[in-house]
This record gives structure tokens, sequence and C-alpha cells, in this order.
């Protein structure tokens, strides 16, 4: 670790351009990040004052085939990006941990008492001592630290803003008493704990794995214990399109109940064969008994069922095909899967307020603007925030002006894909 001072110095001389370059993939980018950078340490020393500190960074994550196949023990494709949260991080002595976050105000509490407290959930201390307490029941060492953290990745934008929160919190504990010896799968699994148990919230790992691992992966559930993942070195650049994020600006309040329905409903099903996931029913069961199992769970849960054992077929699809260097193929199943979760997964819009449909809107404006120029989809979770296109190069300039006319200026994102998870950066 380094004193603040002399890292200021260091970013403006140019000693970690071409960390910076690597890691945020664009060149261009790279006097932002400087700035950033340098003002995170700025803003630590008028907090906590001079001390030696360190540089922590985790991505957020685009899931691009998948959705909402994971908690069933599904596949899934996802990808870091280059848009990330940082810390500036120093040690102490007095087992307290005390996070400010810009624009989200302080936590502190000391590491002593990790009980879980309802009165907690859906707070961010709830996720810090979850992922604490689950670094501890692995074995491994935890203390405490002050950090000044600063995130690119939105809250609410669909691109895991939570899930490379837990990423970011793990890897400092593993980078400070740990010699960064806390693998990626394990950093991804106490996040989801800490999301699941203390945060109150269910999920599946996909988001936390893409955030802990990097670069694109296919990631098969079937083991929960020891997911199979694959690193795909696939760079989208080279077939000519881009990754187009665009934020609807909907509101995600409430809709812990619709996330929750949707594993709940599958579930249902897969009881109904006495099965705990669907990874373990085949399709032609539900088709078989779909009478008896639309009177014993209704009509959504069957809907959703057929989305999930369809979607996984889709992924394993999508990946052949973009190994073949098929990017038409891979397109037709991607737009598959969006129609499918439309349809069928029905995570498009909330059926609470269908007087507002942003996420709908988006999708038909992108339909029929894009033609023959990219395709368009729900993006992660759903219900609220953002939907995702793959768009030709050519043509992302006349999307993102026409998605910024709709939903207002900088809604739409060009993203690049982050090789690293979680990491220590300076």
């Amino acid at each position: 670790m380094k004193k603040i001072q002399e890292l200021i110095s260091e970013i403006k001389e140019g000693k970690y351009d071409r960390v910076l370059e690597d890691i945020y993939v664009d060149k261009n980018s790279t006097e932002y990040q400087r700035q950033r950078y340098i003002e995170a340490l700025k803003q630590y020393q008028a907090i906590f004052g001079e001390n030696r500190v360190a540089i922590y960074s985790a991505p957020g994550r685009s899931e691009i085939g998948g959705n909402h196949t994971d908690h069933q023990g599904g596949e899934v494709i996802a990808t870091a990006i280059h848009l990330d949260a940082i810390a500036v991080v120093s040690p102490t002595e007095d087992n307290t941990i005390c996070v400010v976050s810009q624009g989200h105000g302080t936590t502190k509490f000391a590491i002593d008492d990790l009980a879980k407290k309802e009165e907690e959930f859906g707070q961010t201390i709830a996720l810090i001592k979850g992922v604490v307490k689950g670094i501890q029941d692995r074995g491994y060492h935890v203390g405490g630290f002050r950090a000044y953290m600063t995130s690119d990745v939105l809250s609410g934008s669909g691109l895991s803003s939570s899930a490379a929160f837990e990423i970011l919190i793990g890897t400092i504990l593993s980078g400070l008493y740990n010699d960064m010896q806390i693998s990626p799968m394990e950093l991804a699994m106490i996040g989801q704990y800490a999301e699941n148990v203390y945060f109150g919230k269910p999920c599946g790992l996909m988001d936390q794995m893409a955030c802990s691992v990097g670069n694109i992966i296919h990631i098969n559930f079937a083991d929960a214990e020891n997911p199979a993942i694959e690193k795909a070195e696939i760079d989208f650049g080279n077939f000519g399109y881009s990754i187009c994020i665009t934020d609807t600006k909907g509101s995600h309040a409430d809709l812990t109940d619709e996330y929750a329905a949707v594993p709940i409903e599958m579930k249902q099903v897969a009881h109904f064969f006495g099965k705990e996931l669907l990874k373990d029913v085949a399709e032609e069961e539900i088709l078989s008994n779909i009478k008896d199992i639309r009177e014993k769970t209704g009509d959504r849960a069957v809907l959703r069922a057929l989305h999930f054992v369809e979607e996984n077929e889709r992924v394993k699809k999508e990946i052949a095909a973009l190994k073949n260097n098929d990017m038409e193929g891979f397109l037709n199943a991607y737009k598959a899967s969006g129609d499918s979760s439309f349809k069928y997964l029905q995570n498009v819009y909330t059926s609470k307020d269908v007087a507002h449909q942003n996420m709908s809107i988006a999708l038909a404006v992108s339909d029929i603007m894009l033609k023959d120029n990219g395709k368009s989809r729900v993006h992660g979770g759903g219900f609220a925030g953002t939907i995702q296109a793959f768009v030709k190069n050519e043509y992302v300039n006349a999307y993102k002006k026409q998605m910024e006319d709709v939903f207002g200026v900088g809604s739409c994102q060009v993203l690049g894909v982050r090789k690293y998870g979680g990491m220590q950066v300076m």
C-alpha cells in the first residue's frame, strides 16, 4: 500500500495508464479513469485523513444468454463489463468496518456482531455483514477497514450494482487479510449468500459469478456447489456488433415480490414431479402432464417452466454459434430468448402497473428501428430497468440517439467486455 499523495502523483505521471487501458478496454477513457481515481483518493483523504491505501475494483455484468435459468440449475452466458465500482481502502485494527459510498452515505459497524437482523433487510449494512460472515464461515480471516467507494454501475440499471458491491467487499477482505487467496467462485457464492440471507432478496448466482470471474463466461449451474465455468474468449467487435444497454428509467421499488415469484413458481412445477429444481424435469414431462400441472400450480407457473426448459437449450445454441463465429445463429437464438421472456416468463413489465411499460416501449422502438441492424431483448431480472441490444457498429450512433430521445440523454450506453473480475488495481 502507498500514501495517498504518492498514488496521486503516480497516476498523474501516467504510471498506471497501461493498467487502466487494460481494465477499461477503451484507450479514450484513460484520462477519465485517471481523474476518477484521483478524485476517489482525495475524497478518502478528506473523510479519513492520510493513510497508506490500496484501490480495489469489481465490475458490473451483462447477461447475454439464459434469462432466469441460474436459480433452477440451468445454463447462462454472461460477461463482465467495463463499468465498475472502485474503493480506496486501508485496514484498521479495531475490528470496525466503515464504508462511505458516494451518493449512499456511511455504513459503520463492528464485526464482533454479525448477526442477521430483519430490520436491516434491504440495507447496505446487510450486504456487508453477509459478505463478512460468509468469508468467516469458510474459514478465512476477516478484519476491519475504512473505504471510500464510487461506482459507475448505476443502481437499478440492470448491470448488477449490488453484485459488484458484494464482490468488491469480498475482494477487499481477500486482499487485506487473505493474500487474495479467496477464489472467484467462492467470492461469488459468498456474495449470493449475503444477498439471499442477509439482504433478503432471492437471487441466483449468475450476477455474482460474472462480476467475480470476469470476461465472457458460460456457466452450467446443474451442480450448484460446483458450477461448471467456461471462459469464452469472444470479441463481439470482430463480428461488427456492439452491446448497447438502455436504462428505461423504470422504478424497481416494490418489485421484490415479482422477482421472488419467478423461482417460486418454477419450483412449484418441479415439485409436481417430486423434484427440487426444473433442471431435473424434461419438457416432454411438462407437456404430457400440462392439464394436471395447470390445476395444481396455475397457468403462469406452467408458462415460466416452459420458458426455462426452452431457454436452457437456447443457451447451448448461443454459445455454440459464438464459438463457430456464427453471428446470425447467435442473434436468432438471442431474439428468441427475448420473445420467450416477454410472452412466457412474463418479466418485461409488472402486472401491478400496466399503465407504465417502459421496457415494452423500448423493445418496440428497438424492433421497429433496428430491423436487420440488430436485435434486442429484456436484460437481467426484468419488470423494470434495462433492455439490451446487439447493434451493428455503423448503426450504433443512430440507435443511441433514438433511445436517448425516448428515455433521456445518457440512458443508452455502449458496453465493453472486461477481462477481469474483482481485483486490486493499485
